[in-house]
């Protein structure tokens, strides 16, 4: 744990050293490639819901509102399982992509936003 502060401190004193500019270089190239993984990891987990949604005829709200049918078998459980765990993963990333589409459209402001972890 200390070790993990440590490090993190070294990082940010060299992030630091740098330039404004090049700071914010640093930033916006992050997060750039950032959005385009969120993107991807977006469009697969959307991807695997609605083949669950087709291979099931419905959907994961109506799922959870009434519940999964009485003679659900071990492949539609271990399937709603999947299903949910795609449907976090595609809130999370449309969460994230929704904040870093704003540092994007908006730039940097320099100053204390620039101190990256902060």
């Amino acid at each position: 744990m200390e070790r993990d502060k440590d490090l993190r401190r070294e990082v940010e004193k060299a992030f630091l050293a740098l330039s404004p500019e090049e700071r914010e270089a640093v930033i916006s190239h992050g997060v750039a490639v950032r959005l385009s993984d969120l993107r991807k990891r977006l469009f697969l987990a959307e991807s695997k819901i609605r083949h669950f949604e087709e291979k099931y005829k419905i959907t994961l709200a109506q799922v959870e509102a009434h519940g999964l049918a009485d003679d659900a078998d071990y492949e539609m459980h271990e399937d709603y399982v999947m299903w949910r765990h795609w449907a976090g993963a595609a809130d999370k990333a449309k969460t994230y992509i929704v904040v870093l589409e704003k540092i994007a459209q908006h730039g940097l402001y320099l100053g204390e936003s620039a101190h990256a972890g902060h």
